[in-house]
């Protein structure tokens, strides 16, 4: 597949009651691995094509009685090149110039959440850069266990995964969509208002 986008970019914002997940862009904070907000303003949105798989993967987990966290979602260029500047691990982090599935709106970071809403052990924190992170890697039983569950809810609604991160689902041909700079959103996610 070439580099072509062909899905037209029609976004929508991820918030409850819309959508009935928890919401932690860890971008939007100081704790995540750069030690510093990415994202000066915490909105969540993914390409209408992925909206409608987070769906169907929040009904899968719901009726088992969990729930979705979501860390990132639709991470524009101008903060993929941010990470990359800060961290430029391609096992980690995709290079800009080839675009992130994030920048396209169609992936998520996320983690269950049990009944009580308290985090699955899944072994590593969000954005460990570590091959304990790698799907396979070997963590504990417990562990294995709930990466397992994610991946089959995720894999489910229709979600590809990333072997080298747990917590990272993204669409099938990721590459078919447009990649997405903060002046395409309806509200602004980073600092600059050059819009």
């Amino acid at each position: 597949m070439n580099d072509v986008a062909t899905k037209p970019a029609t976004y929508v914002e991820i918030a409850p009651p819309s959508y009935d997940v928890d919401i932690d862009l860890v971008y939007a904070t100081g704790d995540n691995f750069t030690g510093g907000r990415v994202y000066a303003n915490a909105h969540c949105f993914l390409h209408t094509d992925a909206a409608a798989h987070l769906a169907r993967a929040i009904e899968l987990a719901g009726r088992l009685g969990y729930r979705l966290l979501i860390f990132d979602a639709l991470r524009p260029s101008e903060a993929q090149w941010a990470l990359w500047n800060h961290t430029p691990d391609p096992n980690f982090l995709a290079d800009p110039r080839r675009g992130s599935p994030h920048s396209r709106g169609v992936a998520l970071d996320l983690t269950l959440l049990d009944g009580a809403g308290r985090p699955f052990n899944m072994g590593t924190d969000f954005d460990a850069f570590t091959p304990l992170s790698h799907h396979g890697a070997e963590v504990s039983a417990e562990a294995q266990h709930n990466r397992h569950l994610l991946l089959g809810i995720m894999s489910t609604a229709g979600w590809d995964f990333y072997s080298k991160e747990w917590w990272h689902y993204q669409l099938f041909e990721p590459r078919r969509y447009p990649l997405a700079q903060d002046r395409n959103l309806d509200k602004p996610m980073m600092a600059s208002t050059d819009r």
